[in-house]
């Protein structure tokens, strides 16, 4: 055994890696590794760089999804002769002077990425700055030409092609040219929100000629939230923009602005959730679960908001040089910035107050078919235009709203038209006159409008200014309990049930910290813990609306929860689903018939009452209908 050990140790020492110096090219590639990811990556870098030299417009050319071809050209500043060379070198930048890494106002700082595309692609720039002469130079694998003479009447063009052909392993790893395409779309999409005041051209060249525009958005002026709100409406969709609540606060050095869309209006997946931290788009854990949890309350588990939201704050608050993409950011303070998050969109909810989605009103009617065409395929004419005598008296006596019953006719009619109604049910609401004096508005002007029936005792049909609305009688009494029961937990607080015999949990050290930290949190909703010596907690107190709970695998699944998203509130959730059964249990049930007053008092109360659009899973409470677009479905307009 002894004899063997000298044998180990040489061979060992023979094997023994040497510390090697990289060159300049294996560095950059490594560099082009990190951050550029595929075609999508180099186009936000290039783009970036257009605006922190000031372009005002901005087109990109993309070839086969970006791996033949990427060429960016913008107005900006441009570049001296003397410059190119030194903007191909690693770590060279005007952005900054590295005496502060915190204190960065631009988009790019690092110095990396010119060096790194050159490194992996063939890179040609041309550049002219006011007051020099134009100038160009390439670059082709880490392979640096001369500077020369060019054309060129201001700003910059940078093509990159053939990228990866220095790196052909990273090839096997590109997508679809669609997929590439997709992706980079969705990049200038995300900069063209962030900055509305320039325009963005994204035209697809692949095959040769003039190509197509695939993306188009013009520079916006004005107001920040009307060309905030107006590129969004092009980028994201009319829809977004017609039932997006706009959202502005301040906190502390932070500001939050943007806007975020109502419940109603919510989506299969979170495809339509754009964050940015200083105009500089970011997909960041803790924010995406801040937006969460601000529509915890109004949507299920498999819906997701829609919102665009930007937080503007001091350089030093944030710190941007945590990825080499930068795309994730670090807050000195995250709790701050999740805080208002939460809170901003909470209070915009609640001031939206009945609103729900003008798409509600669109599905509604796209579910409505108009009647198929004759087999002559002639119009068919729904109304004489000159209407006889008789037909415009039998009209009129069917539309009046007394109910005269059947034996208060001595004698039938001679001409009966439309008598036979007089016999049916009708839900219609019949207002009976009082000697009170009239209200100042009539119900027909208020959001929700007057109750003139129900039907299938489940929907409520009123009659509003200029339209009509469905009321879902059940979701929309659902919600205004459920409301009325938080405002009660929030007042009162929340009953905790004491156990007779405390429940002792067995946790890891760093899991025992950190639900220590937040036990004052959870005391307030009832369920009281304490340390117990070691890594060991005891559970004293559960939620009393609760009943007997698990304490211990509720305790697991709230440290999942912290180390997922920072915060737990599932014990929140958990009490506000029991709130939401109780009020599904306690409000008016489908099938009932209700009176005319109730059905306005109803109506009142849920323009009163937040939230009160959509019920407690996040389907819309009422649908509102134009009479516009009622007269359209019968051919009037």
């Amino acid at each position: 055994m002894n004899t063997a050990d000298p044998q180990i140790s040489s061979n060992s020492q023979d094997k023994r890696p040497v510390i090697r110096q990289l060159d300049d090219s294996a560095i950059n590639r490594i560099a082009a590794g990190e951050v550029v990811e595929r075609p999508a990556s180099a186009v936000k870098e290039l783009v970036e760089n257009a605006i922190d030299a000031g372009a005002t417009r901005i087109t990109v050319d993309i070839a086969d999804g970006g791996k033949t071809l990427i060429r960016v050209t913008d107005d900006g500043v441009g570049m001296t002769p003397e410059d190119l060379p030194m903007a191909l070198s690693r770590h060279a930048t005007s952005k900054i002077d590295g005496s502060d890494l915190l204190n960065i106002h631009t988009f790019g700082f690092r110095g990396e990425a010119l060096p790194s595309l050159g490194a992996v692609g063939r890179l040609t720039i041309t550049s002219r700055a006011a007051g020099f002469d134009t100038a160009q130079i390439r670059v082709a694998g880490g392979k640096v030409e001369p500077v020369k003479p060019a054309a060129l009447r201001a700003g910059t063009i940078v093509e990159l092609r053939d990228l990866f052909f220095a790196t052909p392993a990273r090839l096997k790893f590109m997508r679809s040219d669609r997929a590439e395409a997709q992706a980079i779309s969705d990049t200038i999409k995300r900069l063209a929100m962030a900055e509305p005041a320039i325009g963005f051209t994204l035209r697809d060249v692949s095959g040769g000629g003039d190509g197509r525009v695939t993306f188009r958005a013009d520079p916006l002026s004005g107001d920040l939230f009307d060309a905030l709100h107006g590129r969004l409406a092009h980028v994201i969709g009319r829809d977004f923009a017609e039932n997006a609540l706009r959202i502005d606060a301040t906190r502390e050095g932070l500001r939050l602005y943007g806007y975020a869309a109502l419940p109603t209006y919510s989506r299969g997946a979170a495809v339509s959730q754009f964050l940015f931290v200083s105009t500089r788009p970011v997909k960041d854990k803790m924010l995406t679960g801040a937006l969460r949890a601000a529509y915890m309350d109004f949507l299920s588990r498999d819906r997701h908001p829609a919102a665009a939201l930007f937080i503007d704050c001091d350089p030093t608050l944030v710190d941007v040089n945590v990825h080499p993409a930068k795309s994730e950011v670090r807050f000195r303070d995250p709790g701050l910035a999740r805080g208002m998050i939460i809170s901003s969109l909470r209070h915009a909810l609640a001031e939206a107050g009945h609103r729900a989605s003008t798409t509600v009103a669109g599905a509604t009617l796209g579910a409505m078919r108009p009647e198929e065409p004759t087999a002559t395929g002639a119009p068919r004419v729904y109304q004489m235009e000159r209407p006889s005598m008789a037909a415009r008296s039998a009209s009129y006596a069917a539309q009046r709203p007394e109910f005269i019953p059947a034996p208060a006719y001595p004698t039938p009619p001679a001409d009966p038209g439309f008598a036979e109604m007089a016999q049916s049910f009708s839900g219609r609401v019949v207002d009976t006159p009082t000697p009170e004096a009239e209200p100042d508005t009539a119900p027909e002007q208020l959001p929700l409008g007057a109750a003139r029936g129900q039907v299938h005792e489940n929907y409520i049909i009123a009659q509003t200014q200029d339209g009509m609305v469905i009321v879902d009688q059940h979701a929309a009494h659902e919600r205004l309990v459920y409301e009325k029961l938080k405002t009660q937990m929030a007042e009162n607080g929340v009953t905790a049930q004491g156990l007779l015999i405390p429940e002792i949990v067995q946790l890891s050290d760093g899991d025992c910290t950190r639900l220590l930290e937040v036990a004052e949190d959870l005391r307030k909703f009832g369920l009281g813990i304490e340390a117990f010596g070691g890594n060991a907690v005891a559970v004293r107190e559960t939620p009393a609306i609760l009943g007997e709970v698990n304490a211990e695998a509720m305790i697991r699944d709230i440290l999942d929860e912290l180390a997922d998203q920072g915060e737990s509130q599932l014990v929140q959730a958990r009490l506000e689903a029991i709130l939401s059964r109780v009020a599904c249990h306690g409000s008016i049930r489908s099938g009932r018939r209700m009176r005319g007053e109730e059905m306005n008092a109803l109506l009142r109360e849920m323009e009163a009452t937040p939230h009160s659009g959509q019920c407690n899973h996040g389907r819309p409470t009422y649908v509102e209908l134009k009479l516009a677009d009622i007269e359209r479905l019968f051919g009037r307009s």
